[in-house]
């Protein structure tokens, strides 16, 4: 298998699709990177070289006891693209993944960094507050561990219908798509899984967004039900220098991976790479 061994010893496991300029995807949690194949396809057929890769305790990479943590997961990027020897790079987040390109430049800067995408993102910060006031509350968070702590594969199940936003009338979620959610969720650690609620939920990466000064595109769902826009996308949009925000009417926190809004994804991520 294709893998970057980091700088403590961890095994990151990667796609690499394609020829051209580079385009790097970030998952979101508790995914991997096979939740963008639809993206990786994409953007190889139109000329770009398309590189996902599964966070460390995700997937195919080492599945670590420790390290959950964002500085750790900006650090894993950035030994990505030098072993990979990248410039030039559009970096593409989802989820908590977002908080990982947040943090990576705030810790790397921009020097290989051409341009940056935002989708459905913690950013600046998830968790409520009362300075954060339309966030996730910390019961929620702790909700979410003693979840996966309980008996997690059925906590991943159900948590799929809020993801997807299964649970809106007229939605257009398959079984697939909460299938293939629960399969990438299980090859999570357990320790994986709720150590990083506490890192995506409660890590301010403000500071980390004023130190954008490349394109950025923020793309958020109304309907997210996982990362609330008010409290995230629309923030982050306002923080980061002439940041574009397009707003998905009816989006759930998986855009990517649901019929009809993943499409209208890929080409607004086509259309942005093209500038």
């Amino acid at each position: 298998m294709p893998v970057c061994t980091t700088r403590d010893g961890v095994e990151i496991f990667f796609k690499d699709w394609g020829q051209g300029r580079p385009v790097v995807f970030i998952h979101g949690w508790p995914l991997n990177g096979d939740a963008w194949h639809d993206q990786l396809k994409a953007v190889a057929d139109a000329g770009y070289r398309g590189i996902a890769h599964d966070r460390r305790g995700h997937g195919r990479s080492t599945p670590v006891w420790d390290g959950y943590d964002f500085d750790t997961f900006a650090d894993d990027l950035e030994d990505l693209l030098t072993h990979l020897e990248l410039t030039d790079v559009t970096l593409v987040a989802h989820s908590m993944g977002g908080g990982e390109l947040a943090r990576h430049i705030g810790r790397h800067g921009t020097g290989r960094i051409r341009s940056a995408v935002l989708l459905s993102a913690v950013p600046p910060i998830m968790a409520k507050s009362d300075t954060n006031p339309e966030g996730v509350p910390g019961e929620v968070l702790d909700q979410i561990k003693a979840g996966i702590l309980h008996e997690r594969s059925q906590f991943w199940k159900d948590t799929a219908e809020g993801f997807f936003s299964a649970n809106r009338p007229g939605n257009k979620v398959t079984q697939g798509n909460k299938d293939a959610f629960w399969y990438m969720a299980m090859a999570q650690t357990i320790q994986g899984g709720v150590a990083c609620v506490d890192a995506f939920g409660y890590t301010d990466f403000t500071e980390d967004l004023r130190k954008f000064d490349v394109p950025t595109l923020v793309v958020h769902g109304d309907d997210d039900q996982v990362v609330p826009i008010d409290a995230t996308g629309r923030k982050s949009a306002g923080i980061v220098r002439d940041a574009e925000l397009k707003v998905y009417e009816g989006g759930s926190h998986g855009i990517a991976m649901v019929p009809g809004d993943k499409e209208r994804f890929n080409r607004d991520l086509l259309d942005f790479l093209e500038k």
